[in-house]
């Protein structure tokens, strides 16, 4: 039986899964214009990688770290992928638009280590 203290040691692993389930739903999505059977992983892969972010969340990765990563690779691996399954365009703009998507979030996961203040711990007097 999974128990939140499981997911919380596993957070990556499971964030990795949302991320594969989102991807998996995008490419599905494009390859359902011209196979409308490809509709089922769509709805699969969305509600997959929604459940997975979810728990992650609630294993107490912050949301600005999680979706933050969970959006940038996502981008990251549709867009290679696409190139590769369906011909997509993948210019010198498109990658250097990613490095910086993914710069960003690796600024934002930095700057996640500052402070962890919450809304239960009262402020410091000032």
């Amino acid at each position: 039986m999974t128990t939140l203290s499981n997911i919380a040691t596993n957070k990556w692993l499971v964030l990795g899964c949302a991320i594969v389930s989102e991807v998996s739903a995008t490419l599905a999505l494009r390859a359902s214009v011209d196979d409308a059977r490809w509709l089922v992983l769509v709805a699969a892969g969305y509600l997959g990688g929604f459940a997975f972010l979810a728990l992650v969340l609630r294993a107490g990765m912050a949301v600005g770290v999680a979706y933050g990563i969970w959006a940038a690779v996502g981008v990251a691996l549709t867009a290679v992928l696409a190139a590769i399954i369906f011909g997509d365009a993948f210019t010198v703009g498109i990658g250097v638009g990613i490095a910086i998507v993914i710069g960003g979030v690796l600024l934002v996961e930095l700057g996640s280590h500052g402070g962890h203040e919450t809304a239960d711990e009262p402020k410091a007097p000032e």
